[in-house]
């Protein structure tokens, strides 16, 4: 079986003021100098500049919580490819089901900034997952398996290994509840499964899968112990030091 790195994300969302951020920022690359995981965070695009400049020289990753489906143009309060990159941000999270089900972002609009951002040679975090209305009408793995297919639409298969797909089951999100491991695990098997139908075993194989809702100090040890799960898209614990070290650092006693 290939050897998978761990690879912990933190999504801080629409918190953290510039300050607040390089703040953060500065705690994490102190503590996590001799880290194995692979490690970003993704802080609100107002505080990127600023935390470009503390993680110059360590090895956490700069990352952005989203972006447009097109290079430049007419698109009033959007950020592009260019933008990010122009930044240093070398992973871009899309696909987030805040994204799909408070601004409506679709299968194709997705789509279509998965394969921008692998055209610039950015890394993708793509977040697919179920409600629960729709879990609870055995739909779960249908829905998932329609987002993980419909977003790789037209990726190429040398370009997958810059891909990492996060499964977050919606009604996890913020919500305090978690997934039991062997849920979210077999979830996280079929998305293999998927991916191997349409890339061959070697290359879902080789994917990374993170896990995210809910993801805590006391439930991560739990979740990275199944054979399926990769590593872990981080919300609310991202938000401080105190809560995500612990995190990055599952594999410490």
């Amino acid at each position: 079986m290939t050897e998978r790195r761990p690879f912990i994300a933190g999504n801080w969302k629409m918190h953290k003021t510039t300050g607040e951020a390089r703040a953060l920022a500065e705690a994490l690359v102190e503590n996590l100098k001799d880290c194995p995981h692979k490690v970003m965070v993704a802080p609100p695009f107002t505080a990127l500049s600023a935390v470009r400049e503390v993680l110059k020289g360590s090895p956490i990753l700069l990352g952005a919580q989203n972006m447009c489906s097109v290079r430049e143009g007419a698109h009033t309060g959007e950020i592009s490819v260019l933008m990010l990159k122009d930044l240093d941000v070398s992973v871009v999270i899309l696909g987030h089901s805040e994204r799909r089900l408070i601004y409506g972002e679709t299968d194709r609009l997705i789509n279509e900034k998965v394969r921008l951002a692998l055209e610039e040679g950015m890394e993708v975090i793509l977040c697919v997952g179920e409600t629960l209305e729709q879990r609870e009408a055995g739909k779960a793995e249908q829905v998932v398996e329609e987002q993980v297919k419909r977003g790789l639409d037209g990726v190429a298969p040398e370009d997958l290994s810059r891909v990492t797909i996060a499964y977050e089951p919606v009604w996890a999100i913020g919500t305090g509840r978690t997934a039991r491991p062997e849920d979210a695990d077999a979830m996280h098997r079929h998305i293999r499964r998927t991916v191997a139908g349409l890339h061959g075993t070697d290359a879902a194989e080789a994917l990374i899968i993170q896990y995210g809702g809910s993801v805590k100090p006391s439930n991560i040890k739990a979740l990275m112990a199944m054979e399926n799960i990769d590593g872990a898209l981080v919300g609310g614990a991202s938000l401080s030091a105190e809560n995500f070290l612990p995190i990055v650092n599952f594999h410490l006693e």
